[in-house]
């Protein structure tokens, strides 16, 4: 077998104040698994996130990426890390800075050593997967939201990673605009980690949650298991949308 996309052991983190954001976290995600990161705010999420590929350097425990150790002081072992990890930020102006959408996308192709006409397959390949090829020569800043979002997962998607981790990816979308998001992220063959409040697209999107709260692993089963469990939601101050019912979707 594979080694997994992620295996957390034992992961610990406290920031240059002293707070403890981490508390021994555990967590091992298969090749191809999508999980729902969950918890409140303050729950140490994106702290978890930044240990996936090095930006916060690992203090105590250790986390593999494919098989590969993540390790903030090997320059080059890093450099590959990053490639393997694509995080897609809430806000995609926070990734969006060339001309044009084509060029955005070949930004990190084109810093990985790809030129020529394997780089224009790379970047042609990626805007198909998100449905924006018509968008290659247009400014990121001339397109709505939702489009630079989905550029935003292109400029990701273009770099193969091992993992797609998106950092509240239904956040200020139209109705529409989410669906088609649900509809890329669903047809993409990836290990896919989601950090969100949205309980429903969890729930559309991911088999697998996780709850972070207080900096360490409360919860970790079926997202239907999770959803389906008020006591635990209430608990970790989790709540599903006024009208919305696990039961009657399943």
């Amino acid at each position: 077998m594979s080694a997994p996309s992620l295996l957390i052991k034992e992961l610990a983190f406290a920031y240059p104040d002293g707070t403890q954001a981490l508390y021994g976290v555990n967590l091992s995600i298969n090749k191809g698994e999508r999980v729902a990161l969950l918890g409140p705010n303050g729950a140490g999420k994106t702290t978890l996130v930044m240990h996936m590929n090095g930006i916060h350097p690992t203090a105590h425990g250790s986390v593999h990426v494919a098989g590969q150790l993540v390790d903030a002081k090997d320059k080059e072992s890093l450099k590959q890390i990053r490639s393997k990890v694509g995080i897609v930020f809430q806000d995609p102006d926070d990734q969006l800075f060339m001309p044009t959408v084509g060029e955005d996308i070949a930004f990190g192709p084109y810093n990985m050593g790809i030129r020529g006409e394997e780089l224009d397959a790379v970047v042609d390949n990626a805007l198909a997967q998100v449905g924006m090829s018509e968008f290659k020569n247009r400014p990121p800043h001339h397109l709505s939201f939702g489009q630079r979002r989905r550029v935003a997962v292109a400029t990701v998607l273009a770099m193969k990673p091992e993992i797609l981790v998106l950092d509240e990816p239904s956040s200020n979308l139209d109705p529409a605009s989410r669906r088609e998001l649900a509809d890329i992220l669903r047809s993409l063959d990836i290990t896919m980690v989601m950090v969100t409040h949205d309980l429903p697209y969890a729930y559309e999107l991911c088999e697998r949650s996780v709850i972070l709260s207080g900096g360490i692993i409360v919860a970790d089963d079926s997202t239907h298991s999770i959803l389906t469990n008020e006591s635990l939601l209430k608990t970790n101050r989790l709540e599903l949308p006024v009208g919305f019912s696990i039961s009657q979707r399943v």
